[in-house]
């Protein structure tokens, strides 16, 4: 990157065509920061790391925590949600998590493996772990080698529906060395290694516990919601949809952890009341995703109880625009990929629809430190951003293209061309700022002829991992939605299978496929498989940055906001390292209250 082009992305700023982070983030990626960069730099409210070494396991407390949107299951396999990952994490643990700069950091493993202790083949085929000795599940049997080798299999197994199954189907084989060692072989040159068995993704279960449900049992197992793990805390018990308890597993494997006595996850409500909850009354530790207007923050950090804390994230709050047909059923399945969408397959409305999104309004009136302008769906790390996108609003430009492709207005002001209204349904799920967003672009629409019917879901609902729940966004019976996707991890492979071909979700996969948009393309398919064995940085970056450029170029989906993670804290508790890359949860035994 030279002068000049440090010159265009400062004018693109000053444009409102790239937000202050993403110009941050292009140019700390391009070994260019320094002044200039730093005075760019958002206020500074990101999360302190403080040291603490207990002497003793316990002596806390109890630790309550706030999750709005609230866990309908424990099984991480099954996890769709966020918050059913976050849920999950407290009882079961990974080989290796993500810390917030996107190292791997070892859990159930020994060691991260490495070129230089031999653990990651330099072809890129193979990986070794070593695994942790004296591990115990909560109900006293040992964890070893072959419970990771089920997890391979359980996971790999289509007839599982397994949300992780992305990261598990390109291994060939899980070889078992020795009570304490296993080998993973891919299929072929893996760049991102630590993908399966690490992270959200990489939660272990027991094999004896699973083992008899298998394939197309998998749903039918008693521990999906009785969780036996080998994480600080152990499963007391569980109300889907209300509350989760947890007592401290006293056989944990890091010495003198963890600090609470016990955990209780409390869910439903909405994120404001969970903000007050926390930074006004006091009466939780921790309250997650606060997704309220940052105005409203401001005023309840005042009360001194608690503070928000605010991380980067590689996560778009988007609205997704539906490649089927919603409203009719093909081999009675409603949204089958083997339909098309009657009006928004056509081009010229789904340009339309992209500048009738008032991202700066939103930005600036819901978000503040919540989160920045963008025109891409991949932001982040910096190596994936692209450069080439632009956003603009513009009611002018969407009548133009309207216009031009037939759409009229009739008597009541509604486009219509073959029989065919400009008029659909937006879902998202229950909360202020996503009923304020969607206000903003309906106003908007109603400019260009377009009507909107707005519905809201609650959220537990909206976010449900349950198959037979046709309101989930999952399903997407509506035209358009919108909610906050997580990358989970910092490589963007499995974050941009959300648009190959063979992920669509359908009734097959249980509505388990991470392809919601149904969205089709021959050239990303091809571009995608190429990154999946790409081992020079460089090429493997580029490709994603082509990737996304489809998707834009596509208007598969509206990039609203690039989120920043928003959370509230008590004043007093501390060792959350919160990132972008992991679940909230990720270092939950290292929790603790100074």
């Amino acid at each position: 990157m030279n002068e000049s082009d440090l010159r265009s992305l400062l004018a693109d700023v000053q444009r409102g065509r790239l937000s202050r982070r993403a110009f941050l983030t292009i140019v700390v990626g391009a070994g260019l920061a320094g002044p200039l960069a730093a005075r760019l730099l958002p206020p500074a409210h990101a999360q302190t790391r403080a040291t603490f070494t207990p002497t003793r396991r316990g002596g806390g407390g109890p630790l309550k925590v706030l999750w709005w949107q609230a866990p309908t299951l424990l099984n991480p396999h099954f996890a769709t949600g966020t918050k059913d990952q976050d849920a999950a994490r407290i009882f079961y643990e990974p080989l290796a998590a993500f810390d917030p700069d996107g190292n791997v950091v070892p859990v159930l493993a020994a060691q991260v493996p490495s070129l230089d202790n031999g653990g990651v083949a330099r072809d890129g085929m193979s990986v070794t772990w070593q695994l942790k000795k004296g591990v115990v599940w909560h109900d006293g049997k040992a964890f070893t080698a072959d419970d990771v080798v089920f997890n391979w299999e359980y996971a790999a197994d289509p007839a599982t529906s397994a949300w992780t199954l992305a990261s598990y189907r390109d291994i060939d084989r899980v070889e078992r060395l020795d009570a304490h060692a296993v080998k993973v072989v891919f299929k072929r040159p893996t760049p991102f290694w630590a993908d399966a068995f690490c992270g959200a993704r990489g939660m272990i279960i027991p094999k004896h516990l699973f083992e008899p449900f298998k394939g197309g049992k998998s749903r039918d197992a008693p521990a999906n919601l009785r969780p036996v793990g080998t994480g600080a805390y152990r499963f007391v018990d569980f109300k889907p949809g209300d509350v989760l308890r947890g007592e401290l597993n006293p056989a944990y494997h890091a010495p003198n952890r963890p600090f609470f006595d016990t955990i209780e996850m409390k869910g439903g409500g909405d994120a404001a009341s969970a903000a007050r909850a926390v930074l006004q009354t006091g009466e939780y530790d921790y309250a997650w995703n606060l997704q309220v207007e940052d105005d409203i923050l401001r005023r309840l950090e005042q009360g001194g109880r608690g503070r928000v804390v605010v991380w980067p994230t590689g996560n778009p709050e988007h609205i997704q625009l539906n490649n089927a047909d919603p409203w009719r059923e093909v081999d009675g399945e409603r949204a089958s990929a083997r339909s098309a969408h009657p009006t928004l397959s056509d081009a010229a409305v789904r340009a339309a629809l992209n500048v009738l999104v008032d991202r700066a309004a939103i930005q600036e009136e819901i978000y503040g430190r919540g989160g920045q302008t963008s025109p891409n769906f991949l932001n982040s790390p910096s190596r994936f951003y692209s450069r080439t996108t632009r956003w603009e609003f513009n009611v002018e430009r969407a009548n133009q293209l309207l216009d031009a492709a037939g759409w009229r207005r009739g008597a009541d002001g509604i486009r219509a061309k073959d029989g065919k209204r400009l008029r659909f349904l937006f879902q998202t799920s229950i909360n202020a700022p996503r009923q304020k967003t969607q206000a903003i672009v309906k106003q908007a629409c109603a400019r260009a002829g377009i009507e909107l019917e707005l519905k809201s879901v609650v959220a537990s609902v909206f976010f449900s991992s349950d198959p037979g729940n046709p309101d989930t966004y999952s399903h997407f019976y509506s035209d358009l939605q919108m909610y906050n996707t997580t990358m989970n991890a910092p490589d963007p492979q499995v974050f941009m299978a959300q648009f190959v071909s063979w992920e669509i979700a359908s009734r097959e996969n249980k509505w388990a496929g991470r392809n919601v948009t149904r969205f089709h393309n021959e050239e990303y398919d091809r571009i995608w498989r190429a990154a999946e064995t790409e081992m020079d940085p460089a090429k493997r970056a580029a490709l994603f940055i082509r990737m996304n450029d489809l998707v834009i170029a596509n208007v598969a989906v509206i990039p609203v906001v690039w989120r920043n993670g928003v959370g509230a804290a008590s004043t007093r508790l501390q060792g959350m390292d919160l990132n972008g890359w992991d679940t909230t949860m990720w270092r939950l035994p290292y929790w603790y209250k100074g």
